[in-house]
């Protein structure tokens, strides 16, 4: 078996692993950090395309909780993480929620002046910044239709940078890890292993001793690996890092509380086809934030034909339409909690999650308000996310969805999953200190969503990297 040393382990290329890999190379440390999935170009594929799907999502993007109903969640395996295939839109953490996170969890360190500096980094990083022209008309949906209504709407600023062509237009390129901090990392001698999954840690006498790895070549052969490193910082998502916690024998506190954005869908024709199906809106509706958000989704084909696809005996003839048709969603902050569980002779784990009625009722309420939203800006015909329900043509027939959103019938998806492992001081309900490091295991450290205490309600990659800014530098400055 080949040993490689180390003096930093960082497991996973995502937001927060990047980050910490380029924070610290740069910081002068030896770092190695693993990915277990390939590393794809961004421009290799088109975003938001099957082929995307096909090759950065984890089981092809099919993947869903146990309970009813049943959460589909969507992980990308890929170097970069959930950047290479995520929308891009950026929001600061609300102060309102940070003082909540601090005082309910006991996190030591961590403040508004805190977070505020770190976030700037953040987005000097990213190159964060709104749209340099007119938004395209998916999002002007949502801009056209809360001004209609009187609602408060905003344009999400994203990380990206804006080119602009020889025809005058500008061409958006997303701050993906593999554009940023990825490069960033191995410039400053960080080693990147693609294909490389970390089955567990070795842990004896409260540290990690070896990570133990399998490294698959592009012919296909398997090759055990062994990595030797002085601290390791597990940065593999909300799913992944409890999981290969749990794998390696740390399991106080470590999957337990799993919190995420339930989200349900409302397709809606209008009466023009819509000229560019490539864009996510970057528009979002705040009137009922934080419990309930309203913004837009990817709309190619495929995704307008599964957005039909609750009732697509009634719903199929009107795939004919799918120029004319945009994919809308109502995102809350849920009240219910899952687990990650790993069971011998399972590769994946199990993932539990259990909405409350007081979700449903948020979700119901979402639901409607996103149709008014939407009859407002002009659409003729909404397609709920809900198993066999008919076809909305009339702003009267809103009130009926409130009694069709019920556990057996609603079809719910999320892109937002964090707080498996949770930061803070309180050792009966974090797995790890205010800075990240696993409670009794001396040199590891997790660094991603899983630290997330709860469900911010806003898009979370700003504050997950933000965090992990933060704790890379008590890291540098402790070590």
């Amino acid at each position: 078996m080949t040993t490689v040393r180390t003096d930093v382990l960082v497991i996973g290329s995502g937001a927060g692993g990047a980050l910490t890999a380029a924070r610290l190379a740069e910081a002068g440390r030896s770092v190695v950090v693993v990915e277990e999935g390939p590393h794809v170009d961004p421009d290799a594929v088109e975003p938001f395309s099957r082929e995307e799907m096909v090759a950065k999502y984890r089981n092809g993007g099919l993947t869903a909780t146990l309970g009813l109903p049943p959460v589909n969640y969507v992980e990308a395996r890929c170097v970069g993480g959930g950047t290479e295939i995520n929308s891009g839109l950026y929001h600061r953490l609300p102060s309102d929620v940070l003082r909540d996170w601090v005082a309910t969890w006991d996190i030591g360190g961590l403040d508004d002046t805190a977070m505020q500096r770190y976030s700037a980094e953040v987005e000097r990083d990213l190159s964060i910044s709104s749209l340099p022209e007119d938004p395209p008309p998916a999002s002007a949906v949502l801009e056209r239709g809360a001004e209609g209504l009187g609602w408060s709407v905003l344009e999400v600023p994203r990380w990206y940078r804006y080119e602009r062509g020889d025809d005058g237009r500008h061409r958006a390129v997303k701050q993906t890890m593999t554009r940023t901090f990825v490069p960033r990392a191995v410039a400053a001698g960080a080693r990147l292993m693609a294909g490389c999954t970390v089955r567990r840690l070795v842990v004896r006498g409260g540290r990690v001793r070896e990570a133990r790895c399998v490294v698959e070549h592009a012919d296909g052969r398997r090759e055990p690996l062994s990595i030797e490193a002085d601290d390791v910082f597990v940065c593999a998502g909300a799913i992944g890092t409890p999981a290969l916690l749990q794998r390696s024998g740390v399991r106080r506190r470590i999957g337990a509380g799993l919190k995420l954005h339930p989200t349900i869908k409302l397709a809606a024709r209008f009466p023009e086809p819509f000229a560019d199906h490539s864009y996510v809106p970057m528009h979002q509706v705040k009137e009922f934030a934080p419990d309930v958000t309203l913004g837009g989704s990817a709309f190619r084909p495929g995704y307008v034909a599964l957005a039909l696809g609750d009732s697509w005996a009634e719903n199929e003839k009107d795939m004919v339409d799918w120029e004319r048709i945009g994919v809308y969603y109502a995102s809350i902050r849920s009240d219910g909690a899952g687990r990650v569980i790993t069971l011998p002779g399972l590769d994946s784990p199990i993932v539990t999650y259990a909405l409350r009625e007081s979700d449903l009722s948020r979700l119901a309420r979402g639901l409607v308000h996103l149709g008014e939203l939407l009859f407002e800006a002009g659409a003729d015909t909404l397609y709920p996310s809900i198993e066999g329900a008919p076809a909305v043509r009339h702003p009267d027939q809103l009130a009926d969805l409130w009694s069709l959103v019920r556990r057996d019938r609603v079809s719910l998806m999320t892109i937002h999953l964090f707080s498996t492992v949770g930061m803070g001081e309180r050792r009966d309900r974090t797995g790890a200190d205010s800075f990240g490091r696993v409670w009794g295991v001396g040199n590891l450290r997790v660094n991603d969503a899983s630290l997330l205490p709860d469900a911010p309600g806003v898009n979370p990659q700003g504050t997950i990297m933000a965090i992990a800014a933060r704790n890379c530098d008590q890291f540098l400055s402790s070590s």
